[in-house]
């Protein structure tokens, strides 16, 4: 009887996949996570189906769409009570443990369930000394989460049966806001001259207005704690509320002529600003210089685990997978955060190694998403795949088995309208090999989190070929009709299949489509 194999499932908080040195961006160097890639494949088209730290984590766990397991924003949280991929995998006789970021729920409701070991940050946790909820309660743990984490699995590891598989869930914190990197790694990327992106200036013209009402934008809605700076007393002089009732105000703009001074809140070094650009690009590097610092303490503490594994001798059946919540802007379209169905956003980055099964230094831009992973940890577990599960195991695709009628769309919602922090409007769309479809629906529906506006709904359309940026909007184009009426029949297909309700109503779509085509 062939041996059922371990998985390990490590997975970061928005990691953008342009972050890891195995991608090819030469933005930073993350030698060991290139070590999964190396040792097997990469997926380039790896995608959220909400993004967005709850609802993608609650996808993962359960392989549903969230419209089905009801947690579709962050003031949502999951029943446990609903089967999960832990339950099954338990059942089936596998060890089964979560440590690190849960970020779906405190208390009996909604704590972690089918895991015979848990212990999980509150809320998004801290970075220092943070406090970790187990089944005794809440406990502070001196040191940095990242370490910590890894701390935990790498105890579970060393003391588990080794007879019998086992199914371990490693959730960083790190890299999410406020970017607190370990002190190890103040040095790195301090020298102001990472890359700036092609599209940090971007003036969201031939866009949906939801691009340019986000509050994401580097130059203008980044707090002074997230760039390490010092706050001075003050009020809206200092800079503008964070978020009304709260303490952290963002680092403000210049004019011309108007000059600002920034301290370090570290070292207690000064910084100068005169020009407006000046500034925007020193808050740029400052953002990157903390992300990518925190970033480097995730890959050196996935250097420990495979380390581990190697030196204990049960790498070769072991599936790790290397995986984000979802992607992340850094400074494309000017932008921090994610929430948004464009590129950036959208793509999860996706390391999965398994030297039983799985070829070394292959790539695969064939489409996935995250609901696709539960039914692929069940079936390489040897158990049926549960018919509530709206995922399809991804094996023929990591094993280049994959056929004709693979997949060939990606769906993503997301329901938070004009969330309070960001402004960012609710959408759904799908996106296949070259293109991509959004409707802007900007109605909050009464979900918990999502707030009223007037916003008209919007559709969006992406040659993402000929526009890799997403700066062209073709969805009024003429040439682009019948791309359109195409994208708008793939949108009407997975919503029926997936049983989601649309806000459209496509003969409607369809007959101003006609109308704009017989006019042009």
């Amino acid at each position: 009887m062939t041996r059922r194999p371990n998985i390990l499932f490590i997975m970061s908080d928005d990691h953008a996949a342009r972050a890891i040195s195995c991608y090819g961006s030469g933005l930073n160097r993350t030698p060991n996570l290139d070590r999964i890639a190396q040792d097997g494949m990469r997926l380039d088209r790896c995608y959220v189906t909400n993004s967005i730290c709850t609802p993608s984590r609650a996808a993962i766990i359960t392989g549903t769409y969230n419209h089905v397991n009801q947690v579709t924003t962050l003031d949502t949280h999951i029943d446990n009570r609903l089967p999960n991929v832990a339950r099954h995998l338990g059942a089936a006789g596998y060890q089964t443990a979560i440590f690190g970021k849960w970020h779906l729920g405190e208390g009996k409701a909604h704590e972690p369930a089918g895991f015979d070991e848990w212990a999980v940050l509150p809320g998004q946790g801290d970075y220092f000394d943070p406090a970790f909820i187990d089944r005794d309660g809440e406990h502070v743990v001196p040191g940095y989460a990242t370490d910590i984490i890894t701390d935990k699995c790498l105890d579970f590891m060393a003391r588990r049966d080794a007879d019998r598989p086992f199914f371990l869930m490693c959730h960083h914190k790190a890299p999410h806001r406020s970017f607190e990197p370990d002190p190890r790694h103040g040095h790195l990327y301090a020298d102001g001259k990472l890359p700036v992106p092609e599209t940090f200036d971007d003036d969201y013209a031939n866009r949906a207005a939801a691009a340019g009402a986000a509050k994401m934008r580097i130059r203008r809605d980044m707090s002074y704690k997230d760039l390490g700076l010092a706050q001075p007393d003050g009020g809206d002089e200092v800079g503008e509320l964070l978020i009304e009732g709260g303490f952290d105000r963002k680092v403000p703009e210049i004019a011309p002529g108007e000059s600002l001074r920034l301290v370090d809140a570290a070292s207690g070094e000064a910084f100068d600003f005169t020009d407006p650009h000046a500034l925007s690009v020193f808050k740029y590097q400052r953002y990157m210089m903390r992300y990518l610092q925190t970033v480097q303490s995730v890959d050196d503490n996935v250097g420990r685990l495979l380390d581990y594994m190697d030196a204990e001798g049960i790498a070769q059946n072991t599936i790790v997978i290397y995986t984000s919540d979802q992607g992340f802007f850094l400074g494309e379209h000017g932008w921090f955060d994610k929430r948004f169905m464009y590129e950036e956003s959208l793509q999860m980055p996706f390391l999965i190694r398994y030297p039983a099964g799985i070829a070394k230094g292959t790539r695969s831009d064939l489409i996935a998403t995250n609901v696709d992973f539960a039914p692929t940890f069940l079936d390489y577990a040897g158990l049926t795949v549960p018919s509530y599960m709206q995922g399809k195991t991804m094996r023929p695709l990591l094993e280049g088995t994959a056929g004709g009628d693979w997949p060939d769309v990606a769906y993503h919602r997301y329901w938070m309208h004009k969330d309070e922090y960001h402004n960012a409007f609710a959408h759904y769309g799908v996106r296949d090999a070259r293109y991509k479809l959004i409707y802007w629906y900007n109605d909050p529906l009464g979900q918990p989190g999502a707030n009223p506006g007037d916003e008209p709904p919007e559709w969006e359309l992406f040659d993402c070929d000929a526009d890799p940026f997403e700066l062209h909007n073709r969805a009024d184009d003429p040439a682009f009709s019948a791309i359109f009426a195409e994208m708008l029949a793939k949108l009407d297909a997975k919503m029926a299949e997936i049983g989601d309700l649309p806000e459209h109503v496509s003969a409607e779509v369809l007959e101003r489509l006609t109308s704009r085509a017989a006019v042009a």
